[in-house]
């Protein structure tokens, strides 16, 4: 079989053009980025806003291992086998972070013959957006540094300025560093640090802007940190959350590319599930709704990240309601949480109380779980059967095999199937916590009825951080747990479905222009770091000029 990428560098493309008319959309409402990419405006909400919504798809995993468990193959080729049985299909998806790309993990643009296209343009530049988003917060950053060296008239503490800046890179030697070295002229000497892009503040307000009003006025209520006598200082007041707005003008525009069989993908924003909340865009979720029978939107890592994510946080926001959840499973993941990775039928049976546990976190929003075992090269049939088997043991609605990846939409027919009957039911979904809930209740009730933990502890930082935030008022804001994917628990050592733990908070962070506080869960970083082998080693241009080695 060929590799990924020479399979996306033969695909056959539509142009864009064609895509957006098949969808619905007319001329004026998108804007051509090249042949194959173009932005779609958001008048296009305006005009079909009489229109019924599609059904919402959610497609989330089992607790994954480091190199992921083809999530993004896996929505993929849902919506490809959606399409091969001949339904009315979009597919939403998160734009790819140059950190991962380079990293462990690779592209995110799917794999094999259920992929996103042009998929080298996908996982580098792309349009743009990322490096926007990048551009917009770091403005802000020389504008609050500037303000401090100008008189600094607002009264800002330099010591509880929280505002950091951000690059799309994994670099573990921006997580701590000091600005204004080198005497006055540069400011005023503070220690400060860089997120990656992804787990930026200003990503996350993208991801849940519902129009180009609301990004001006979220990117305005960015805290940036307090005056001396302990008050708040915004955006808005260091007067730079016009020009942050401009610079984001085009970035709030949904993306719109194809899959390899044709069907409408909407790639917008690209927020982390361990450390932001791991979905794509409100908007880009509200124009596939609109204009297909059922859309495929994919959440970040297991259900216990992403997925709890969009439904307590983005679908709050964003005022969607999924009808139902394509769980993805696999053997070799199953055998790595009985810590067996060569071991038999016993290993997938002791395994299996991951995924167990994943399908009750589903439940207990109320929502019906269609676990889609993703068939890996090696897998036998005997042990995709008796993951199946599990599956429906646990209260899996369906289960089925994935082949899309060496089949394309016709080896997810089974899987598109078993979703639109999961979707077409009836449900009866809820959040796991009511905003009223004060702050610490919030964060036990996502520990326990996702995590299986029996409390949490808060660490002082924490718990001080409760009382400045209830003081301001930020007391009913939705909470964003930021912890280790690999792992139900903040530790990523307790694979499978540990029990008997208590999930350490160590600080929080308010993200008032989002709209929620972020909980800082065991030693989570917000900027990664590249491993001794990168993916990075492998990517490279040929005598030809043609890219190699990316996947």
């Amino acid at each position: 079989m060929p590799s990924s990428l020479r399979i996306a560098q033969e695909a056959r493309l539509r142009p864009i053009t064609e895509i957006a008319r098949a969808a619905g959309l007319l001329e004026e409402e998108v804007e051509t980025y090249g042949r194959y990419k173009a932005k779609v405006d958001l008048s296009v909400l305006e005009r079909l806003a009489d229109k019924p919504d599609g059904k919402l798809i959610d497609v989330t995993a089992i607790t994954p291992t480091r190199a992921g468990e083809g999530k993004t193959t896996t929505s993929v080729s849902l919506t490809q086998g959606l399409g091969h049985v001949g339904k009315s299909v979009a597919l939403c998806l998160r734009e790819a972070s140059l950190g991962p790309v380079f990293g462990i993990k690779g592209g995110a643009a799917g794999g094999g013959y259920t992929q996103v296209v042009p998929m080298e343009d996908l996982n580098l530049h792309f349009t743009g957006d990322i490096h926007a988003i990048g551009a917009a917060n770091n403005l802000l950053a020389a504008m609050l540094e500037a303000h401090l060296l100008h008189g600094n008239v607002l009264g800002i503490d330099p010591l509880t300025i929280s505002w950091r800046r951000c690059v799309d890179i994994n670099d573990r030697a921006l997580r701590d560093v000091a600005v204004g070295l080198g005497g006055k002229a540069n400011g005023y000497t503070r220690q400060t640090g860089f997120d990656i892009t992804a787990a930026s503040e200003v990503m996350a307000i993208a991801a849940v802007a519902a129009d180009l009003r609301d990004l001006r006025r979220r990117l305005g209520a960015i805290t940036v940190g307090n005056t001396y006598d302990g008050e708040p200082v915004t955006a808005e007041q260091l007067q730079a959350a016009g020009a942050m707005t401009v610079l984001l003008k085009e970035t709030i525009k949904p993306n719109l590319v194809q899959t390899l069989e044709g069907q409408p993908a909407f790639v917008h924003c690209g927020p982390f599930a361990n450390i932001a909340h791991g979905n794509n865009s409100v908007v880009a979720d509200r124009v596939a709704l609109k204009i297909a029978d059922y859309v495929v939107t994919e959440s970040g890592f297991g259900s216990d990240m992403g997925m709890e994510k969009f439904f307590d946080i983005v679908c709050r926001l964003g005022n969607l309601r999924p009808d139902a959840v394509v769980l993805v499973a696999t053997v070799k993941a199953l055998k790595h949480h009985a810590k067996d990775p060569e071991g038999g039928p016993e290993a997938i049976e002791i395994g299996s109380a991951n995924l167990a546990r994943h399908l009750g976190i589903v439940r207990e929003f109320g929502l019906n779980a269609v676990v889609a075992v993703n068939r890996f090269p090696g897998d036998t049939d005997d042990e995709i059967d008796l993951v199946r088997r599990i599956a429906l043991e646990h209260g899996a609605y369906a289960a089925e095999v994935n082949d899309g990846f060496s089949q394309g939409g016709a080896g997810a027919a089974a899987l598109a199937e078993a979703a639109v009957a999961a979707a077409d039911e009836s449900a009866s979904f809820d959040y796991l916590y009511p905003l009223e809930a004060p702050i610490e209740d919030k964060i036990e009730a996502i520990a326990k009825r996702a995590y299986g933990a029996d409390g949490v502890f808060l660490q002082p930082a924490a718990r001080a951080k409760i009382q400045m935030f209830n003081k301001a008022g930020l007391d009913t804001l939705p909470i964003c747990m930021a912890k280790t994917h690999l792992s139900l628990s903040h530790d990523p050592s307790l694979a499978n479905a540990p029990t008997g733990f208590t999930v350490g908070v160590r600080d929080l962070r308010a993200y008032t222009g989002a709209g929620w506080i972020v909980a800082l869960c065991g030693d989570m970083q917000t900027m990664p770091g590249l491993g001794r082998t990168p993916a990075a080693f492998d990517v490279d241009i040929d005598e030809h000029g043609a890219t190699v080695g990316l996947f």
